[in-house]
């Protein structure tokens, strides 16, 4: 059995209430990958931690890194923040893994179904579940086990979103029946932030840059060049980024 991790991270608010105008999207990135190639990029952020900080107990947090605030205050300093930027960039851009990713327009979402409609983190997770298990169709045959992984928000929020999820496999979706699910062996975690998990720090690397493109997809936008290969793509589309509605 090949063993898949599905680390979830989230950019914007996923309230309804208030509207951002300068960001009106909240977006849910997944990274899929293989037991294998995830142990190779937490090896390498490893590196990447101990070369820049003497240890492995920094967290990659994309909001610090672009504000050098906190531990990347030492990217004030241009040729570390140089060398930083090159060897992180090469691990994001040449590992293997996919990202699938869901995103929200809420004032589009607000007009079609008003604020007092569904969960939007719940509707983004039951997009990328959908996806993540037609990209897995398409790796190699035999059995596979899907382990959703999402860092802790809260007791009230985790106990939520896993009562969803558990909806999710139980009911199954439009496009993806309670069997499928069933036959991945699909599971969701919640892990601390304090667990240090390269997986989610990878997501939220990615998220920012991939919501920053859903609402101005002309705008420059170097870091999404970065990864943007790594959508699951189908038929020449980016199936693996859902804006919705």
């Amino acid at each position: 059995m090949e063993k898949y991790y599905l680390y979830i991270d989230e950019s914007g608010d996923h309230g309804l209430v208030n509207l951002d105008m300068d960001f009106p999207v909240f977006l849910l990135c997944g990274i899929l990958i293989s037991e294998e190639n995830y142990q190779l990029i937490r090896n390498e952020f490893n590196k990447i931690k101990r070369k820049f900080w003497k240890n492995k107990e920094v967290i990659f947090h994309s909001r610090d890194i672009r504000k050098c605030d906190k531990e990347f205050q030492i990217l004030f300093d241009m040729e570390i923040k140089k060398q930083f930027y090159v060897q992180i960039n090469s691990i994001v851009e040449n590992s293997e893994y996919q990202i699938i990713a869901s995103a929200i327009n809420k004032e589009k979402y607000i007009k079609t179904y008003g604020k007092l409609s569904n969960d939007v983190y719940e509707l983004a997770l039951s997009f990328i579940m959908e996806r993540a298990v037609f990209c897995l169709d398409e790796v190699k045959t035999g059995t596979k086990q899907l382990e959703v992984v999402i860092e802790k928000r809260g007791k009230k929020e985790d106990k939520k979103l896993d009562e969803h999820f558990q909806r999710l496999l139980s009911r199954g979706t439009n496009y993806v029946s309670t069997q499928r699910f069933r036959e991945m062996k699909t599971a969701i975690v919640f892990k601390s932030k304090k667990e240090n998990i390269n997986g989610l720090q990878l997501a939220d690397l990615v998220a920012y840059p991939t919501a920053r493109y859903v609402i101005e997809p002309n705008r420059a936008n170097p870091a999404f060049e970065v990864f943007k290969d790594k959508i699951y793509t189908k038929n020449n589309k980016r199936y693996g980024l859902k804006i919705f509605p």
